[in-house]
């Protein structure tokens, strides 16, 4: 069997990264460690070929040399996997559709041939046990959550890693919490159910095997829903792997590990350096609205500085249309990352998805258009009707990002960040890709372009005041670039 893995086109949106990571000359941020995995789990004797449209494109050959397409996507690829699959039927090429697009939408894709729904640790072996029999069905799926433990190392050997940013790899799936908004619990439980520490180890040495040196990404999306595990099995394994490794890791996490100085300690020691907080909103009748309980009752901005100055750069997730908000919550939000120094931070309107409580409420309310959720968390669409009004809500989300992306505020919100970060011991070691990147920004940010001269302000700030975080003011710089020409697409 000839399988082509086939990851669709992300469009440009704020984690695409896609304008930053030309600095480097990288195409994409991360493989799909998704497929990768996948592809672990198929017979040993197919021939496997990933396709990541990220990186590169679905030719004629690679369709003729086919005998089956794994297509995996997020929300966000909807339009790109729409044009795979027609490519794929009108090839001849049988399709097989899963991942967190296809579970909640395949309704939506009467092309696909056969979906493999849920976690493929339940419903993969299914369908290739089906499908050698000759009896496949069209739809394989499960309510089950699957054990971790047996989860096979990505096949990393496929992917041209030189093409990516950052590599990604998964501990755990599951929440304890139950936010209003966010269907992670309906894809995959509260309860957290995670790798062992060995199992890690041996995806770490995959990758560094494969001679990786850069960032790896523990996709997790709450990477403390269990801490005793952590504490106990996988940083103290962490830490000990990193004595002669050096290889920083970045991941998501609730606000709460706020609260833990020894779990704080004890990441930063295994490598970690930041992380993404859902921080939402400074209203606490918001809060309220999302059911964001682990958020309330709690100086926000103190919990994100006391994050930062244990060696943890926090990103931030914002929203904005909760219908407890007022026309004065744009300005609250402006002002909260402003004052916390969440230099990278996404603002977004709220969305329903499918699966999630939000929904469910609102399509009882009749308040849920026929436009589908985009999945761009800031691309200033919603398919919600909101108690504010359309035309207010969108002209004070344009305020937001002309706001924050503004260069003058940009380059003082982070300095504000500069100011409070402790430089953890494990960071990113400049390489030759780093150099060019830090030569095509004087181009680029100090001679051309329109911030030139708070480029260079920082640049000369950073050298004499916080020299050794000199590295990530340039850094982050390159990412303000991007995230100034998403948002103006956006507000465009």
């Amino acid at each position: 069997m000839n399988v082509l893995l086939i990851y669709p086109e992300v469009p440009d949106t704020f984690w695409s990264f896609k304008h930053a990571l030309k600095f480097l000359r990288k195409k994409a941020g991360s493989p799909p460690v998704g497929l990768l995995t996948v592809a672990a789990m198929l017979p040993k004797e197919w021939n496997k070929r990933l396709v990541d449209l990220q990186v590169t494109k679905l030719t004629e050959k690679d369709l003729a040399w086919a005998d089956m397409a794994m297509i995996s996507a997020m929300t966000v690829q909807r339009t790109s996997a729409h044009e795979v699959i027609a490519r794929c039927r009108k090839a001849g090429v049988k399709t097989v559709a899963g991942g967190p697009l296809f579970t909640i939408e395949h309704h939506l894709f009467p092309d696909v041939d056969h979906f493999v729904l849920n976690e493929a640790e339940l419903t993969l072996a299914p369908f290739l046990a089906d499908l050698e029999k000759g009896c496949a069905q069209r739809v394989y799926e499960s309510k089950e959550f699957a054990s971790i433990a047996e989860t096979p190392v990505p096949m990393w050997e496929l992917a041209d890693l030189k093409q990516y940013g950052w590599m990604s790899i998964q501990y755990s799936r599951g929440c304890p919490f139950k936010c209003d908004f966010c269907n992670v619990t309906s894809l995959f439980g509260h309860r957290p159910r995670t790798k062992s520490s060995t199992q890690i180890l041996a995806e770490l040495n995959a990758i560094y095997d494969e001679g990786w040196r850069g960032n790896i990404f523990f996709v997790d999306d709450n990477f403390i829903g269990n801490k005793h595990l952590l504490k106990t099995d996988l940083l103290p394994a962490l830490i000990e792997w990193q004595k002669d490794k050096k290889v920083p890791f970045h991941t998501e996490s609730s606000i709460n590990l706020a609260d833990d100085e020894a779990l704080m300690s004890l990441m930063v020691r295994a490598g970690f350096h930041m992380v993404f907080v859902g921080i939402e909103t400074p209203s606490a009748d918001g809060l309220a609205d999302c059911n964001k309980k682990q958020n309330a009752g709690r100086d926000l901005v103190a919990d994100v500085k006391r994050l930062q100055r244990a060696g943890l750069h926090v990103q931030g997730g914002f929203i904005l249309g909760f219908d407890s908000d007022t026309p004065s919550i744009f300005q609250r939000q402006i002002d909260f990352i402003q004052q916390s120094g969440v230099v990278m931070a996404m603002v977004g309107l709220l969305q329903a998805i499918p699966g999630t409580g939000l929904y469910d409420r609102l399509l009882k309310e009749g308040r849920v258009t026929e436009k589908l959720s985009t999945g761009d968390n800031v691309d200033g669409t919603t398919n919600i009707v909101h108690s504010m009004g359309a035309e207010g809500l969108r002209e004070g989300y344009m305020k937001v990002l002309r706001h924050i992306y503004k260069p003058k505020h940009y380059y003082r919100r982070l300095k504000t960040f500069l100011r409070e970060y402790h430089k953890p011991p494990i960071t990113e070691k400049v390489r030759g890709e780093h150099i060019w990147a830090f030569a095509n920004s004087i181009v680029r940010l100090g001679i051309i372009g329109r911030e030139r001269w708070q480029y260079w302000k920082l640049l000369i700030w950073t050298y004499f005041c916080r020299r050794e975080l000199f590295p990530l003011a340039v850094s982050m710089a390159i990412c303000g670039y991007h995230f100034r020409r998403t948002a103006e697409a956006h507000v465009r």
